[in-house]
Formats: structure tokens, sequence, C-alpha cells
């Protein structure tokens, strides 16, 4: 192990890297560009539907996402605010993509949910919100959207604790909702936070404090406003949890805040809070032990995420990295754990969604993109380090929807082969063949049914080739555990199909679950597992 200096120590102290989950459209994109405002990346920011200014979201940035308003990739942004160097993660909020989110939240070290004040905890808050808690990260939760009518506070934040199991502790308090809203109260300076209208949020805005008990405090809220606010207060204090940095830091109490993304109310004060309550980046485990980061000299870094064609023009390929410790330099030669060789990290790239610029240094909490000539997978390590070791790996995810995949076009084999392959080790889509047969029939395994229509969308749009997709009854999917078994002289059902994956491995379909346990009960010995292995 190498000595860390000083610099990179300092600049690894800067740190702060974490995701941002929602439940569709409860204001995750327009929170990310509001961060973004506040640390002067964008001048202005653009309504994410288009609405108010004629832009696009400022992270979004496939055509189908424009189109349909959602994000369907994580992005990864980076900005520098009052001498922090923050890297945002902004994940795709719908279901049919938590996979990506979980691959995501593996490169994050805190997690920021937000929450629509108006509809509470929704479904898919509640899916991504176990991944969180699988990995014991911090959770801190905005609750957005404060200018149009909300849920009354408490039931809000009884909702939180009772949907996701955790404590939460309000930092500041919401005064008035909907056309009444005018700010919030910080808990600890005892001051009314009051907003004036941002022009739709697209400048800064100014804050004004006033302290509770300043009889200015007369012009700015109403007395029955004020009554409320102190009876409410006067509650939260009695009942409530009390702010313990120790179980924000173990992922058991969330701190909750209150604003509009939208209008720009609260979300620096949220952004400051924030700052101060999460950590520089912590130490990962690997075969090795846990890699400190304050402590590890070497260079070390896993692949979480990778891309294809995300310039058009280009056609290339790019894998997303967390640096997990040391200093990465362009150009620098690694050593790839799982390709067994060393390898140039070339053209490396900070992103603010499809906008790029190149990077000659970066540390321990950043995450860059680097030019994937085909070599990388998703949870690959590189090192420089000379005692090597090996970042635990992420799981994939079991498939729920099957569909055998056609191409219209046969002169058009040698694209849909690529195309189709190159989609499949981004870790969207899993790739099948029927078992005794070569590529001709490829059936596509996804977590959700959204992206079955993503891979048509982006096949016809980046490589030029229209398919057929024909549903299968399939819900169950098995790996293979024990390689001795006989493929050909296994007893299934009428309802399982044997198939293998891209790298050859043994696989059965089922469309039932007992089918499962007859199939396990019939072949003596036989090993079936739900996750594959990456």
């Amino acid at each position: 192990m190498s000595q860390i200096t000083n610099e990179v120590k300092n600049q690894i102290k800067k740190r702060r890297t974490f995701a941002i989950i929602s439940h569709p459209d409860a204001g995750k994109t327009t929170l990310t560009e509001k961060f973004l405002l506040y640390g002067g990346a964008i001048n202005q920011a653009g309504s994410v539907k288009g609405k108010a200014t004629a832009k696009h979201a400022v992270s979004d940035w496939m055509e189908i996402e424009k189109e349909r308003g959602i994000s369907v990739t994580s992005s990864v942004l980076q900005f520098n605010y009052d001498g922090y160097c923050i890297n945002i993660l902004d994940t795709p909020g719908h279901q049919d993509f938590s996979e990506d989110t979980y691959r995501t939240l593996m490169a994050a070290d805190s997690a920021v949910m937000v929450i629509d004040a108006s509809k509470g905890v929704e479904a898919q808050t509640r899916k991504l919100f176990k991944v969180c808690t699988m990995r014991h990260i911090p959770i801190f939760t905005f609750i957005n959207k404060m200018d149009r009518e909300a849920m009354d506070t408490f039931e809000l934040l009884d909702d939180i604790e009772n949907e996701l199991g955790i404590a939460t502790c309000p930092i500041n308090w919401p005064i008035g909702s909907g056309k009444e809203f005018k700010g919030v109260y910080d808990r600890a300076s005892k001051k009314v936070e009051i907003f004036s209208d941002t022009k739709k949020g697209t400048t800064q805005g100014e804050v004004k404090k006033v302290d509770i008990n300043d009889p200015e405090i007369s012009w700015l809220i109403t007395d029955d406003q004020k009554l409320q606010l102190e009876e409410e207060i006067e509650l939260q204090d009695g009942a409530g949890a009390e702010f313990d940095q120790e179980l924000v830091s173990k992922g058991e109490l969330s701190p909750v805040f209150f604003g509009s993304a939208l209008t720009n109310f609260g979300v620096e004060t949220f952004l400051q809070h924030f700052l101060q309550m999460t950590t520089s980046p912590l130490p990962r485990i690997s075969d090795r032990g846990p890699i400190d980061p304050m402590e590890e000299g070497d260079f070390s870094a896993f692949v979480f995420k990778i891309q294809a064609n995300m310039n058009k023009a280009h056609r290339d390929r790019i894998a997303f990295m967390r640096i997990c410790s040391g200093e990465f330099e362009a150009g620098m030669d690694v050593y790839h754990m799982q390709g067994g060789k060393k390898v140039r990290l070339s053209q490396p790239q900070q992103m603010m969604a499809s906008e790029r610029k190149m990077i000659s240094k970066a540390y321990g909490g950043d995450i860059i993109g680097v030019f994937d000539p085909g070599i990388f997978s998703i949870g690959d390590t590189l090192t420089t380090a000379q005692d090597k070791f090996t970042y635990e790996g992420i799981p994939t995810f079991a498939p729920e929807h099957f569909a055998r995949v056609r191409q219209v076009d046969t002169m058009k084999r040698k694209q849909f082969i690529k195309g189709i392959n190159q989609i499949a080790q981004e870790g969207a889509i899993q790739i099948f063949q029927e078992y005794n047969t070569g590529m001709e029939e490829i059936i596509v395994g996804v977590v959700g049914v959204l992206q079955l229509d993503v891979l048509k969308y982006r096949l016809e749009n980046e490589y030029n080739v229209e398919i057929r997709l024909e549903n299968l009854p399939y819900e169950y999917i098995r790996w293979i555990e024990n390689e001795e078994i006989d493929l050909d002289k296994l007893t299934g059902t009428s309802d399982m199909k044997k198939v293998k994956d891209l790298k050859g491995r043994p696989l059965l379909l089922f469309v039932n679950e007992w089918s499962i346990r007859m199939t396990i009960d019939r072949n003596d010995g036989l090993k079936l597992t739900e996750f594959g292995r990456s």
C-alpha cells in the first residue's frame, strides 16, 4: 500500500457523492437542476417537461426520455459549492429501471429521497428505499411541491415512518402549503425563512430570515399561521425523534426538509444542512478487507454502469466508475482485475448529462466515465496497488419478463447482434439463447416491461435495426449451480424451458413457481439459484 499525500487526502475530504431517488414525477430532476444552479454549473434551470421554458431537463439526455418526460438512465453530474465537490447520481424513478438504480446506489455514499407533498410515499419510493436499506446508507428526505396543496405535515412524517420503517426528524417545518405557502421554520435557529418568488425558480431568489419572536414576523405571516406553527412545533418537540447524527449515518434516522424545487424554496437550506450531515467518502469492502480512502494511497475504482452511444456521432461506449481511493490521472495505466491485465484509461470525462468535459485529475469519491473498447463489465475492479484486491460484486437481478426477439430484416444480422450485445453489457437487459441453437433465436429477460420498449427504440434509433417482440409466459428464472448436470438428461415440467446465457451457463425458465420445486424433486442433487453471478 502506498502512502497517501496530504493534498490527495484534502481533495477526498471535500467530496460528497449521493444519489437522488424518488417516485416518477416527484420533482427529482428539477431538484437536481436547482443544486446545479446554486453550484453555478448552469445559469438557468429549464423546466423538466419543457412547459415553462423550452428546455428539457439538463440530466435527461436520451431521446426517449425527452419524448416521455421520464429518466430511464442514471446521469452523473458534478458541481462545486461552498468548498465542497459534489457528485450527484440522478437515478430513474420508474420501477422498471430499479436495477439501474440499485447499481447506482452502489456508487453513492448517501441518498436523497424526494417525496411529493400531496401524495406522500408512493409505491416506487418503497421499492427504491428497500434498496437503500440493503446498503445501510444515510437517507435524507426532501418533501417537495409545498407550493401546491399538501398533505398534513404530521401525516407525511407518519407515512414515511410507517411505509418505509425509518424514524424521521424534521430539520425545518413548513408554514402553509399551496398558495398559502410562506416558507419554512428552522427548528435549530428558531428563525422563519421567507422566500420571494423566483420567476418559476429560474433564478436563485432571496431568502429572508426572521426570528419567530421578532415583531416583523406579523408582516410576513398571518397570526393564524404563526399560532398553528407554534402549536405544531410544540407537538413535534414533545413526540418526535431527536436529531442524532450517529443514527443518520447508520441509515436509521432520516432528516426531513420541506420546500419547492420548482420555485427554489428551501433548496439551498437543504443543501447546506446536507453537506454538514454527510461524510467524505467511506471505506469500501474488498477481498483484502476494507479499503479506506483516507489511508490507501493507490488508485482503485469499480465499474457500476456501462452506457453505449451517448454520442450518436461516435457510436462510443462509456464505462462509469466510482473512484474509491487515490488519485486518478488521465491516461494512467491500471490493472484490470477481471481482465487480468493492465489497461490505459483513456478519454476520461465528467458528465453534465450529455455535455462532457475531459478531465486530467479526479479523486476518491468522484465518478468518472472512461472510454470502453468493450473490455469492461459491471462490477469490475481497477487498481494500481501492488497488493491487488477486488471490490465486492454487484448482484444481478432475476428478470421477471421475457420476450422472443426477431429482426425484421435478416440482412442486418451484424448490426442486430452488435446492438443487442452492447445493450446487454450495459445491464439493462439479459440475453438468453435457446438450448442447442445459435443466435437466430434470442430470448430477452428484463426486470421491468418498459425496458422492452427502450430496447426496441434503441435498436431502431442507434443501430438501424427493426425488431419484433413476442412476449413469453415465463416469470421465473433459475441458474443451475452444478456444472456436472447433463442438460439433455434433465427431467423437467411441461412449462419449463432450457436456455443458456451469454457465457454459455445453463438456465431454466418456468411459467409456474411450483414447477421449480417439481424439477428439483425429479433431478437428484440439482441445485438452482435465483441470482446470477456477474
